[in-house]
Formats: structure tokens, C-alpha cells, sequence
């Protein structure tokens, strides 16, 4: 990302700021002996990865920008390296009002009296945890000027980032294409016997040869009855010779993540009842995906899925009537992707083009041990869409003959 980048991204956002509106976004904060991930929002608007950082725009007669980040310590440089200077900050986020953090406060306070609103990146606010760090850094202007209202940042950053800009299609294309390398890869290594997480493991080595340090979610890599577990993350069992693999697995390029879910039979060869239940997904997919073009909202994917999948289930011998959907399918068939892997957009939205979504219908029988989802990514496009994850195999034949070549 370059400043001309961030720079008309924050064009955009004063523009949809009122007059007497503040936005203060916090950046992520440093951990010791963590790898540092950018908060998504802050990297959005300045394309600056400086943890603890702080930015702050204020709308009056006109738009104002300033970025606060950390004061060097020559003291602490053997410890912690070099901070971020001035100059570097200015020349990566073309703000040209770049200051240190112990001066955010008495800053703040001079715009405070002039300040309706102001939109933050708090997050969901629950009563039995503790505040997060931008509510708690929040909590004297909620003190001691009460006549601010404080909004989560959402509802401003949604419009913005839902829609996708070319830069960033290619961000997500190529952490699809290295994640789906990863797939071949592990489907090339797997052998009976072998550990859920070792299979996880040549996922991120083929990340980690690619120079992308971060998944875009936890992994999921789920053998036999562990499938049917929608948010299995322990990755942690045998894989019996007999047991399907379903792998969600998506890699972070500068923070823009993949989602792409594929299974196979570690033995090489899918069973009659893993290829029944696989195809039933997989035409229910296809559907979906046919489906999707602008103007299409996320709703009518989800209940069209829903209608599909009940018949399959009923071919299936798994259930006797269409109401009963619920007992092997229970979740959302598609989600925004983008910084966030469920990203900004809402699940009742309508399709623009530029969105990026999942597809991504499943069938999950505990009674039989067995899972299936099968998810891809696509682009709205004007005339329809186009599968970004089209390159990863997904039909029986293709998964076996790699399954088979790798034997």
C-alpha cells in the first residue's frame, strides 16, 4: 500500500463525515515476543504497520488528519530496535501532521469542546470482561465531556471497505493462491496416520516460503467427526485411514485474508457415501455461486441454499422433511471477505460490485463421523462473478488424481 492509496481512503471517509465528528482510530498494540498484526481499520486508513499508534481526523470547516506514534528511546533501541521516525511516518501515510503519543491527550482536549460525535474502533463491548484498550484510552472524554456520543467505527468504515479496489482484489487473489498451493501440498503429503496439526503445518510452511507471516483465521483441519464441529481449531487427532479431511484455511497478505474450505479422503479414494454426501455439496455450491451477480442480496444465496440443501438431505435418506434442514446444515452459506475474514458489509446486504464473498454450503453427519463443506471466493463482477479460488480442485476426480500421483 502507498500513501496515494490511504491518502484517497481517507478523502472518502471525511466525506462521509458530518461537521463536529471526530474519527480515532487505535492501532494495535505491541506484544513481547508476538509477531505484530496491524489492526485492519488502522492499516485501512494510513497504510502505516507502527503498533500503539493512534490516528485522529476531525471534521469542522474542514477535514483535519494527525498521526501520534511512539517516541524513541536510544535507551531501548538494543531491546527493541528502532521506532518509527517522523519522517518515516509522514513519507508512508502522506499525513503531514505526525506527532508522538504523550501528545495525543492535550491535543484531543482542544478539539473536545468542538466534537460531537466521535467514531473509534472500540469493538464489541460485553459487561463481564474488561473494556478494550480504545475504550479505556476513551474513558476521560466519556468523563468529563459527556455531551460526546461515542460509536463503534463500523457503521463509517463499512461502506468504505466493502467495496473492493482493484490493489486490493490482487492483495486477496494472491493469498488465495498461495493458501491453494498449501491445499495441493498437504493433499500431496497426507498419509493415514499421520496428526490433524502436521497437516496444518505444511499449510503454513508454504505461507511462511511465501513471505506471508500470518493466517487470515485460526485454521481448521478437521478429520472424520471432528468435521462435523463447525469451529473445530484443536487440530489435534490421529487421521484414520478410513476418515475424510476437511480443511477451512485461509492465509493473510498484507492483512487481506483467503477463506477456502476443501476435503478429501486420506486413504486416496473417496468411499460411495463421502462421494454421495461431497457431490450433494458441491451441487449445491455450484447453484449458488450461478447465483450471484448485483443486486443480489446475501439473504436469497442463504435460503435458496437452504432449499437445496433440505432435497439433498432427503435424497440422502438423512431426513423425511425439508423443515428439519437445520439438523445437518446450521450455518450462513456466505460472508464479505476482505482485511477481516467476516468482513464489513452485514449479512442482509445486497451484492455491489467489487464485494468479495464466500460460498460455502456443507453437510455434517456426527452419526457417521463425517463432514463436508466446500467454500470458494468470489469477485461481483458487472456481469455476474468470477471465482477467485477457481484454481483449487474441488471435483472428485481432481482430488483423487493428486491424491493418487502423490501415492
Amino acid at each position: 500500500m502507498n500513501q496515494e492509496q490511504s491518502r484517497a481512503r481517507r478523502e472518502k471517509l471525511h466525506a462521509s463525515m458530518q461537521n463536529g465528528d471526530a474519527v480515532i482510530i487505535f492501532a494495535a498494540l505491541e506484544e513481547n515476543l508476538k509477531k505484530f498484526k496491524q489492526d485492519n481499520n488502522f492499516l485501512y486508513i494510513t497504510g502505516v504497520e507502527c503498533p500503539n499508534a493512534i490516528y485522529l481526523a476531525f471534521k469542522g470547516s474542514s477535514p483535519v488528519d494527525f498521526l501520534f506514534i511512539q517516541r524513541g528511546i536510544p535507551e531501548r533501541e538494543v531491546w527493541e530496535g528502532k521506532k518509527m521516525s517522523v519522517e518515516e511516518a509522514r513519507e508512508l501515510s502522506g499525513i503531514d501532521n505526525v506527532l508522538y503519543l504523550d501528545q495525543f491527550d492535550g491535543l484531543l482536549s482542544q478539539y473536545c469542546p468542538a466534537i460531537n460525535r466521535i467514531h473509534a474502533n472500540i469493538g464489541a463491548q460485553v459487561l463481564d470482561l474488561p473494556l478494550s484498550y480504545p475504550m479505556f484510552r476513551l474513558l476521560p472524554v466519556r468523563e468529563r465531556y459527556p455531551q460526546i456520543a461515542i460509536h463503534c467505527i463500523t457503521d463509517i468504515m463499512t461502506p468504505l471497505r466493502k467495496v473492493k479496489s482493484d490493489w486490493e482484489i490482487q492483495q486477496i487473489q494472491r493469498a488465495i493462491d498461495i493458501t491453494g498451493k498449501g491445499i495441493v501440498d498437504i493433499m500431496e503429503a497426507a498419509q493415514p496416520g499421520m496428526m490433524e496439526y502436521e497437516l496444518e503445518a505444511i499449510l503454513f510452511y508454504r505461507m511462511q516460503r511465501s513471505g506471508l507471516k500470518h493466517w487470515g483465521f485460526a485454521p481448521i483441519i478437521a478429520a472424520g467427526v471432528n468435521a462435523a464441529t463447525l469451529h473445530y481449531e484443536k487440530n489435534e487427532c490421529q487421521i484414520n485411514t478410513s476418515e475424510l479431511v476437511l480443511m477451512d484455511v485461509g492465509a493473510a497478505n498484507n492483512n487481506y485474508s483467503a477463506d477456502v474450505t476443501r476435503c478429501f479422503p486420506i486413504s486416496g479414494k473417496f468411499s460411495e457415501r463421502q462421494a454421495q454426501v461431497y457431490s450433494a455439496v458441491l451441487r449445491v455450491q455450484k447453484e449458488i455461486i450461478g447465483m450471484i451477480k448485483p443486486g443480489v442480496e446475501l439473504m436469497d444465496l442463504q435460503v435458496r441454499t437452504r432449499e437445496l440443501i433440505a432435497k439433498e438431505l432427503i435424497e440422502l435418506g438423512l431426513i423425511s422433511d425439508a423443515a428439519d434442514v437445520t439438523k445437518y446444515y446450521m450455518h450462513g452459506v456466505s460472508h464479505f471477505l476482505g482485511m477481516d475474514t467476516h468482513d464489513l458489509g452485514g449479512r442482509n446486504a445486497s451484492l455491489e460490485v467489487g464485494n468479495v464473498i464466500t460460498v460455502e454450503p456443507g453437510i455434517y453427519i456426527p452419526e457417521e463421523k463425517l463432514g463436508v463443506r466446500i467454500e470458494d471466493d468470489v469477485l461481483v463482477t458487472e456481469s455476474g462473478y468470477c471465482v477467485l479460488s477457481q484454481n483449487i480442485p474441488k471435483e472428485i476426480s481432481e482430488i483423487e488424481d493428486i491424491l493418487g500421483s502423490a501415492k
